[in-house]
């Protein structure tokens, strides 16, 4: 699968998630064929103003745009997005 590199622009805002391609997440809120708590990986990320993310699950269900309202990090996602916030801080 071919991989694109961001746009230097697209850099989230306060608030939003900043995930990379292959970033494991977990649904916070229930999607269609996607129960709450389900772990997928994230396979395309874009967006200037919103952040939104193309996620892959467990079970093959691919679903797109989702953004900080559906996702939550989990794994070396989580810890490097926490260290970055210690660092802004």
């Amino acid at each position: 699968m071919p991989f694109w590199k961001p746009h230097t622009l697209a850099t989230p805002h306060e608030g939003q998630l900043d995930l990379r391609i292959g970033d494991k997440v977990v649904t916070t809120v229930d999607l269609p064929d996607v129960p709450v708590g389900s772990e997928g990986r994230v396979i395309l990320a874009n967006g200037f103003q919103w952040q939104r993310y193309w996620v892959r699950f467990g079970d093959g269900t691919e679903i797109s745009d989702l953004d900080h309202r559906h996702l939550a990090p989990v794994g070396k996602a989580k810890k490097r997005l926490a260290k970055a916030a210690k660092r802004t801080k």
